[in-house]
C-alpha cells in the first residue's frame, strides 16, 4: 500500500518521465508527418493544420471531458484559454527562436485570421448578458453545437485546401504505409501519455501551493496538454519546416475552441466566472500580434525578435495572472 507522501512522490517521478515521453512522442510525430505528407502528395500545411493539430489536441480533449463530467468548468474553460494564449506566444515564440518561421500566403490571410474569429466568437457568446441583461453568461449546449458547427466547416475548408495546396519539397524518410502508422501511433501515444503524466505531477504541485483551480487551468494545465504542441513545434522548426510548426499551433488553437469547447460545452453547459473576459482577451490580442507580425520585418516571416517578444509577453501574462490570484 503506497503512502500519501509516496503517492505524491511517484507524481513528481511520473512527471519528469513524462517530460521524456512528450519530446520522443513529437519527434516520431513529426518524422511520421512529413512521411505521410510526402506519400499523400499534400503539403505540411495540410498534415499541421488536420492530423497532427487533432493529435496534439487530444490531451486538451482529454482533459476538457473529464473536467465537464466532473463539473469542474473553470478547469475546462481555463485549459482550452490557457492553452490557446500558450500555444501563439510560448509556443511559436519558442520554434520562432528556434528557427525563423516563414509563413504561407495561405496561412496568413485564411488559417491565422480563421484562428482569430475563433477566439473573437468565444468572446461573444460567453457574454450573453451584452444581449439579454437578465440572462447568466454561460457558455450552454446551444453555443456548443454553434462551436462543433464551425468546427465542420473548417474541416471542410481543410479537404479543399488539401486537394489543391501545392506539396512543398521535403527530406521526409520514405516509410512504408505500416511504419508510417506505426510511429504516429507510437508518438501520439507518447504525447498523451507523457502529457497526462507531466499534469498529473504539475496539478498536484500547485494543489500543495495552494493555487486556485482557473489558475490551474490558465497556466499549469494549460500548459502541461500544451507540451505535445511545444515539442512538435520546436522539433519541427528545429528541422527547419516551419510550415508544420506554424500548422500545428494554428490548428490545434482552431481545434480547441471549435471542437474541444463545443464538446466539452455539449456535454456540461459551462460557467463562466470572473477574468474569464480578460483571458478570452489575451487570446485575442495574442491572435491580432501573430497576424500584425507577419507585416513587419520581412512579410509573411515571424523573426527571431518578434518570436522573443511572445515568449516575453507569455512570461510576462503568467506572472500577472499568478500575482492577480495571489491578491485575491
Amino acid at each position: 500500500m503506497i503512502s500519501e507522501q509516496g503517492r505524491v512522490m511517484l507524481n513528481y517521478v511520473l512527471m519528469a518521465v513524462g517530460f521524456v515521453f512528450v519530446i520522443k512522442g513529437a519527434d516520431f510525430l513529426v518524422s511520421s508527418a512529413s512521411s505521410l505528407a510526402r506519400r499523400v502528395g499534400v503539403s505540411d500545411l495540410v498534415i499541421g493544420l488536420t492530423a497532427v493539430a487533432f493529435g496534439t489536441s487530444l490531451p486538451e480533449l482529454f482533459v476538457n471531458v473529464t473536467a465537464s463530467l466532473k463539473g469542474t468548468s473553470d478547469i475546462a474553460l481555463g485549459n482550452i484559454v490557457g492553452s490557446n494564449i500558450a500555444n501563439i506566444l510560448l509556443i511559436l515564440g519558442v520554434s520562432g527562436v528556434i528557427f525563423p518561421l516563414v509563413v504561407g500566403r495561405s496561412t496568413v490571410w485564411k488559417e491565422i485570421p480563421l484562428s482569430l474569429l475563433a477566439a473573437v466568437l468565444l468572446g461573444l457568446l460567453v457574454n450573453d448578458r451584452l444581449i439579454d441583461s437578465g440572462g447568466a453568461d454561460v457558455l450552454s449546449r446551444i453555443d456548443g453545437l454553434v462551436l462543433l458547427s464551425f468546427f465542420v466547416v473548417f474541416i471542410y475548408y481543410s479537404v479543399g485546401i488539401a486537394m489543391q495546396a501545392p506539396v512543398f519539397e521535403t527530406q521526409a524518410p520514405g516509410w512504408t504505409l505500416g511504419r508510417v502508422l506505426l510511429m504516429m501511433g507510437l508518438g501520439l501515444a507518447g504525447l498523451i501519455i507523457g502529457g497526462k503524466w507531466v499534469v498529473q505531477g504539475a496539478v498536484q504541485l500547485a494543489l500543495a501551493l495552494g493555487i486556485s483551480q482557473r489558475v490551474i487551468g490558465l497556466t499549469v494545465v494549460a500548459v502541461g496538454t500544451s507540451l505535445p504542441e511545444l515539442a512538435t513545434s520546436a522539433v519541427a522548426a528545429f528541422r527547419k519546416k516551419p510550415e508544420l510548426a506554424i500548422g500545428n499551433v494554428v490548428g490545434s488553437n482552431i481545434f480547441n475552441i471549435f471542437f474541444i469547447l463545443g464538446i466539452s460545452a455539449v456535454i456540461r453547459p459551462i460557467d463562466i466566472g470572473l477574468g474569464a473576459n480578460r483571458d478570452i482577451g489575451a487570446v485575442i490580442l495574442a491572435s491580432i500580434l501573430l497576424f500584425a507580425f507577419m507585416f513587419t520585418g520581412k512579410r509573411h516571416k515571424l523573426d527571431r525578435w518578434e518570436a522573443a517578444l511572445f515568449v516575453a509577453a507569455y512570461i510576462g501574462y503568467v506572472a500577472l495572472t499568478v500575482v492577480d490570484a495571489l491578491r485575491g
